[in-house]
C-alpha cells in the first residue's frame, strides 16, 4: 500500500512536470532541406474573390503567391476561441502560426528562446545574450492562415511545436461585414503593426512531424497515474485489527 502510495504521487508530479514542458522544442531536430531558402512570393493575376464560411460572406484580395517553409515555434487557434475573433465573426481566420527558417535552422540557439503568441501577434524573448545574438528576427515570421476548405482547417489542427510546415496559397487582404479590412505584409523585414503575412492557404502540408520525448513522457506518465488508481483501489481491503 505504502509503495501503491509513492507511486501515485511519483506519477503525479511528473505527469505535471511533463505537461509543463509538453510545448518545448526538442532537443535534437532533423531539418528538411526546404527550410533554408526564403519564402517564395511572386506578383500573382488571381483576381479578388468572394468565400462564404459559417453563414459569413468574406471579400479576398490576393496581392502576391506565397510559399513558406519554417518549423513552428509557437500556435494559436483562433477559430471559437479568440473573443476578438468572435466578436469580430471572422471564422476565415483559422490561426496564427509563427515559424523560423534559414539561419535560424542552422546555428541560432533556439531552445534557449521563448516563443509565445498572442492574439495577432508572435513574441520571442530570453535572458541569454548569446542566444539572442544568434537568432535572426528577419527569419521568423506571424502567419494568419484562412481557409474555407475543411480538409485544410483539419490538418492544422494537428500540428505541434516543432514541426515543419509548408504552406502555399496567396497573400492577401480580407474582409467581412461584420469587421474592416485587414491586409497583410509583403516582406520580412518589417516590425510592429501590420508586419504579420495573411495568407490564404490552398495548400497545408506537416513535411516532418516533432519528435518531443516531453509529450510521450506526459502520455506515459498519464497511463502510469491511472493505472496506480486502478491498482490501490481494487486492491484487497485489509483491516487493521
Amino acid at each position: 500500500m505504502k509503495f501503491t502510495n509513492i507511486f501515485i504521487v511519483a506519477s503525479f508530479i511528473w505527469l505535471v512536470v511533463s505537461f509543463w514542458n509538453r510545448n518545448d522544442l526538442p532537443g535534437n531536430i532533423d531539418f528538411v532541406p526546404e527550410i533554408a531558402k526564403e519564402p517564395a512570393q511572386v506578383a500573382t493575376r488571381k483576381r479578388p474573390f468572394d468565400v462564404v464560411y459559417k453563414d459569413v460572406q468574406y471579400h479576398v484580395a490576393p496581392e502576391y503567391e506565397y510559399d513558406i517553409v519554417g518549423m513552428i515555434v509557437s500556435y494559436r487557434h483562433h477559430d471559437d476561441n479568440s473573443r476578438m475573433h468572435r466578436l469580430a465573426n471572422d471564422h476565415l481566420n483559422m490561426l496564427d502560426v509563427c515559424v523560423v527558417w534559414g539561419d535560424n535552422t542552422k546555428g541560432a540557439e533556439l531552445q534557449k528562446l521563448d516563443f509565445w503568441n498572442g492574439i495577432f501577434t508572435c513574441n520571442v524573448q530570453t535572458r541569454d545574450q548569446a542566444a539572442w545574438d544568434s537568432f535572426d528576427m528577419n527569419q521568423l515570421s506571424n502567419n494568419h492562415l484562412l481557409s474555407d476548405d475543411d480538409d485544410v482547417r483539419d490538418r492544422v489542427r494537428d500540428i505541434r511545436i516543432g514541426d515543419q510546415i509548408r504552406v502555399q496559397g496567396y497573400l492577401v487582404s480580407y474582409a467581412s461585414p461584420n469587421s474592416g479590412p485587414r491586409g497583410t505584409s509583403t516582406t520580412r523585414t518589417d516590425t510592429g503593426d501590420g508586419a504579420c503575412e495573411t495568407i490564404y492557404v490552398q495548400r497545408f502540408e506537416i513535411m516532418r512531424a516533432a519528435t518531443s520525448y516531453w509529450r510521450v513522457s506526459m502520455y506515459a506518465s498519464l497511463l502510469a497515474l491511472l493505472a496506480a488508481i486502478v491498482f490501490f483501489f481494487r486492491r484487497p481491503f485489509q483491516s487493521r485489527y
